[in-house]
């Protein structure tokens, strides 16, 4: 009992700090609390659980929402949680759980039928589609390039709700994606290898908003950046942009340390491992743990060794071996002592969220079925809180 009361006490801790931090959301939280747009529903959750995302539920709660949640596999914090729970959230789900007990957790949101929901990855919106429930659900929200694409091609012309597209917002492109990702990546990296960022030569495969972030950052820091793009249009930009620009089977062997950014599945594979310098450094940006094929890179593997909680050492039968972060994680999310972005940039985006979640909330009829972005007159709006914000904090 006395070690849930410490991560309780831990987790309100950590928690009071950073809902200090998010202004934007705080007068949200009053707005809400005053207007109770979400009174009389349920939101089944599917998100990152770590105390920014906490203040965003609180927002949410605050407003008259019955939470029901669960975090994304492999990013849960257990203190952010008991908290959740201690105020009366049904929160599912553990750092430990494996994979099974994810999409158990997943399937305990779904059980609560919940009547809106704010997805990460789009898997709560594929499993009411799947259970044939979705008629039940006013609308909700998607925050991720991996979402946003489920939503646009597997589950196209399936959702006949509104979902507003939180990763379409300039806001969170710029913001989020560009500023915070790519500068939480390049920490990440730094923490959890010690390594030295200038004059390693670094690959990014995949050059939208995270991906230009995570160049952008890496080189501030010294690092010699390629990128890997199969858009023609993205893989220009970035040759305006100074970066060297090749297919990734000609970069395989030239890069020391890989970062994925794609939201797509098996970008790095069994022929970019096999030209792979000894050393080299494999880690993941992406919602879902499938842009690093893992499960080939382990199978064609003659020893894995386990480092530490975020570094595993794969070693191949030729006396190679590769370097592999958070099991293919998210590594700003999943690896160790995970900080995930930036306050200001989080306050942003959940804004972004609650407001979204607020226009289904009231307007759902007047919003068409499907995949949408973020509607335009919100994102000015909240583009105005944010520059009025950093301007008094001048």
């Amino acid at each position: 009992m006395s070690t849930e009361i410490d991560l309780i006490a831990h987790g309100e801790r950590r928690l009071e700090w950073i809902r200090s931090r998010m202004r934007l959301l705080a007068v949200a939280r009053e707005t809400f609390a005053a207007t109770a747009p979400f009174a009389g529903h349920r939101i089944g959750v599917s998100i990152h659980l770590d105390p920014k995302t906490a203040v965003l539920l609180e927002v949410l709660a605050a407003g008259g929402a019955e939470i029901v949640a669960t975090g994304n596999h492999g990013s849960t914090q257990d203190d952010i949680v008991a908290v959740l729970r201690r105020q009366g959230m049904t929160v599912f789900g553990a750092r430990a759980d494996s994979i099974e007990q994810h999409r158990d957790n997943l399937a305990g949101v779904l059980d609560a039928r919940p009547d809106m929901i704010l997805d990460n990855g789009a898997d709560l919106i594929a499993g009411v589609v799947e259970r044939g429930t979705a008629g039940a659900v006013l609308g909700g929200t998607e925050e991720t390039t991996s979402g946003g694409d489920r939503l646009r091609r597997e589950l196209l012309g399936r959702v006949p709700f509104p979902v507003i597209v939180i990763n379409d917002s300039p806001l969170k492109a710029i913001g989020e994606n560009r500023h915070a990702v790519g500068q939480s990546v390049v920490e990440s990296l730094m923490r959890i290898t010690g390594l030295m960022i200038p004059g390693r030569r670094f690959v990014v495969v995949g050059y939208g908003w995270c991906g230009r972030g995570i160049a952008q950052y890496l080189r501030s820091f010294g690092g010699r950046v390629a990128i890997a793009e199969i858009d023609e249009l993205k893989a220009f930009e970035a040759a305006f942009d100074g970066y060297r620009v090749a297919p990734i089977a000609e970069l395989a062997g030239w890069g020391e340390t890989f970062v994925t950014a794609t939201g797509r599945p098996g970008v790095l594979g069994a022929a970019e491992f096999a030209a792979m310098e000894s050393g080299t450094v494999l880690a993941n940006s992406g919602h879902f743990a499938w842009e690093i094929d893992v499960p080939v890179l382990k199978a064609t593997a003659s020893r894995v060794v386990e480092v530490d909680d975020a570094i595993e050492r794969i070693e191949f039968a030729d006396g190679r071996h590769v370097i592999l972060l958070a099991d293919g994680r998210m590594v700003n999310l999943a690896g160790r002592d995970p900080r995930g972005n930036s306050l200001e940039s989080m306050d942003l985006g959940f804004l972004l969220q609650a407001l979204s979640l607020e226009r289904v909330a009231s307007s759902a009829s007047s919003l068409v079925a499907g995949a949408q972005p973020v509607p335009d007159d919100l994102n000015r709006e909240i583009a105005r809180r944010m520059v009025t914000a950093m301007a008094a904090s001048r």
